[in-house]
């Protein structure tokens, strides 16, 4: 009915006396327009556009809040967002889903990139039930931590906004979210008012440890919701050594101590080994008896022997005293005219080799020294030059060899003396098998079978004889080097296994997965004992501390990520590294400096033992000719500035703004154009780094 029409029958009702039929009409014209259709009030009343007004003005009010609850409140829009689009794709609104999605994705295309392009193509209710992480969403729900004032804040807003879209929000919450409240004076410090604060100006903030799905209590491998918050009690101490063999070290570091006498104030090698023994924590070691190693050898008493010379001889680094960082050395070896065809570096123990895994199926090995690789087998009938060459090729693979790995070793002072050099590699390769070669004959000894799809990584353990490899089947696998089946599987991750790690006692290993969780398993129960999950993109790398209670694992969007494995809490995060993947880390012999290479051509330097927050610094690369400097706890510099080197990786142009550097990074190494494949401490605290020129 028309608006001039309503007030003359209104009107012509009040002359004549029809008061009932005039305030019937009076209600119903109060809920209709001109046109005469209703006047929705409520978004509820809108149907498909309710979750797209209920979104903007839940948005809105959260990018005006305040600083203080900004933070948490930001985590609040992810979760929102799947779910009243997984909504309108159920309730069959195809072209409505589709305007929901594009009108928003571009809020979570950093952090969520992946799950986005899992879910772009969704329109169909159908579709729900063959996506898998659609499917992940609407059977679990999406836990959230909140502080007490920010989830009273939020519902108090709701309640206002009834009719504005706070009601869908409060169902959605109900029906698909479990947030957790907690008190900021009990938890600690990620909740603490400077924390929250420094989290608010961050423009790079990153889901708690307990977010997501499923929910879990950090560290815990148990994923059940009701799951107790009780985290299995670990044993980190060193492995004891053998009694024998730990008699044979005493008796050689005597001998060599009557040999070659310390000099004035510097302790014997004695006094420093038995010194080391009385530090070793025994009430957290692991039994020996949980794995079996075989015998000892005389090749291991040469190697714990030098293990104790360089434990007193080396350069030691402490971490920052008086926020100047140490200064650490890196030699950086560059490969060139590769064509883009190396997948993989390796250094022996010995720094001796360097091997080189390629996209042509097959595996090269350099000397480091340029020194001959001779064979102990004599050269055959047909071979044109007996004269050993500084560098091998092993053919075997018939797919693209994707990770490598030297037996244990370490370099000895008397090159005439018992050595204690590289001995074996291990290979693993698209072809699904492991191959393990000698370093003495140059030839393949073994293959090893399980895996059914490409092996992404492979490592030794730290005391030989047992290796890890993990597969795009979603499995790792531990492995003895005198048996050809696979002696446990490690199975529970989501999607590929990228990167494996031994803990140095050998009783627990380290998986990083494309679901975005490490994971830690023991290895005598062949169970998952930690989880941590954090990272926002595949995880890259992953590498565990000498002193066997810190894991850093990184990812292929630049963050570094420090675990304590006792709690199974999130140490810290570190930022330096530009997008493209970090592919390699290794702490110093202390556990107290970090050091990565990745994708972007840079080696960094981390402050392991420096408390920051995750947004206390910025600042970049500061460098010129391949020369480190020192950045401090502020994130300022000294020194020329190369553009370029944190905006984008290697051979491409900077866009955007530049990665943030956190106030821990200690100094950083550009190279020109070569990204860096491999990192590795070695017994002295030099690092070593490798890479493949890319003009």
């Amino acid at each position: 009915m028309a608006d001039s029409v309503v007030p003359q029958v209104l009107e012509y009702l009040n002359k004549k006396g029809y008061s009932r039929t005039e305030a019937m009409l009076r209600r119903e014209s109060a809920h209709v327009n001109a046109d005469g259709q209703p006047i929705n009030n409520r978004a509820e009343d809108t149907g498909l556009t309710k979750y797209t007004r209920a979104f903007e003005v839940t948005h809105t009010w959260i990018d005006d809040n305040l600083e203080l609850y900004k933070a948490e409140l930001k985590r609040l829009q992810w979760p929102l967002f799947v779910y009243s689009f997984l909504n309108l794709v159920a309730d069959f609104y195809p072209t409505d889903s589709a305007k929901f999605f594009g009108a928003y994705k571009d809020l979570f295309s950093r952090e969520h990139e992946e799950d986005l392009r899992a879910l772009r193509n969704l329109s169909l209710p159908e579709h729900l039930e063959s996506n898998h992480i659609a499917k992940l969403y609407r059977s679990n729900k999406y836990r959230l931590t909140l502080s007490n004032m920010a989830f009273h804040n939020l519902i108090q807003f709701l309640e206002s906004k009834d009719k504005e879209g706070g009601a869908a929000v409060i169902s959605i919450i109900q029906s698909f979210m479990n947030i957790v409240t907690v008190d900021r004076a009990v938890v600690g410090s990620e909740y603490s008012l400077s924390a929250l604060l420094n989290k608010g100006r961050s423009e790079d903030d990153i889901p708690a440890e307990d977010e997501g799905i499923p929910g879990h209590n950090p560290g815990s491998a148990n994923t059940d919701v009701n799951a107790p918050p009780v985290l299995t009690k670990l044993a980190l101490g060193p492995l004891p050594m053998e009694p024998d063999l730990m008699e044979d070290v005493r008796a050689q570091l005597q001998e060599e101590d009557e040999r070659k006498p310390p000099t004035r104030g510097q302790p014997s090698l004695l006094e420093n080994f038995e010194l080391r023994i009385k530090q070793e924590p025994t009430e957290d070691a692991p039994s020996r008896d949980s794995l079996p190693l075989p015998a000892s050898v005389a090749r291991d008493v040469v190697m714990e022997v030098q293990k104790v010379k360089e434990n007193r001889d080396r350069f030691k680094i402490e971490g920052r005293t008086g926020g100047v960082g140490p200064g650490v050395s890196v030699t950086m070896f560059t490969f060139h005219n590769t064509f883009d065809s190396i997948n993989c570096l390796e250094f022996s123990g010995d720094n001796k080799l360097v091997a080189a895994g390629m996209a042509e199926s097959y595996i090269r090995i350099w000397s480091l020294e340029g020194k001959p690789l001779p064979s102990v087998l004599p050269p055959g009938p047909g071979d044109p030059s007996p004269t050993a060459s500084s560098s091998r090729r092993l053919i075997g693979h018939s797919g693209p060899v994707y990770a490598l790995s030297f037996s244990p070793s370490i370099a000895t002072e008397d090159p005439t003396g018992p050595q204690a050099n590289a001995r074996c590699l291990l290979s693993c390769s698209a072809d699904k098998s492991i191959r393990l070669w000698s370093l003495d004959t140059w030839t393949c000894l073994v293959v090893y079978r399980g895996h059914d799809a490409p092996v992404w990584d492979i490592t030794w353990g730290p005391f030989g004889h047992y290796f890890l490899t993990g597969g795009q089947d979603r499995t790792a696998r531990l492995w003895s080097s005198d048996h050809i089946s696979a002696l446990r599987i490690f199975a529970g991750h989501d999607s590929d296994v990228d990167c494996v790690v031994f803990h140095p006692n050998n009783a627990y290993v380290f998986t990083g997965s494309c679901d975005k969780t490490v994971r830690m398993w023991d290895i005598n129960r062949g169970t998952a004992v930690r989880m941590f999950t954090g990272h926002t993109s595949n995880i890259t790398s992953l590498a565990c501390a000498p002193n066997g209670k810190i894991l850093a694992s990184a990812d292929d969007a630049g963050a570094i990520i420090l675990w304590d494995l006792a709690s199974g809490r999130r140490m810290k995060r570190m930022r330096g590294h530009s997008k493209g993947g970090i592919w390699s880390l290794s702490f110093s012999v202390e556990s107290t400096v970090l050091v990565s290479g990745g994708a972007d051509g840079t080696v960094r330097v981390w402050d392991v033992l420096q408390t920051t927050s995750d947004s206390t610094a910025s600042g970049k690369v500061i460098a010129e000719g391949g020369s480190g400097a020192k950045i401090d706890g502020t994130g300022g510099a000294t020194g020329p500035s190369v553009a370029g080197v944190t905006g984008a990786s290697v051979g491409k142009k900077s866009k955007g703004k530049d990665v943030i550097v956190s106030a821990d990074q200690i100094s950083a190494f550009p190279t020109k154009k070569s990204p860096v494949y491999k990192v590795a401490f070695t017994g002295m605290n030099l690092v070593l780094a490798g890479g493949a020129y890319m003009p």
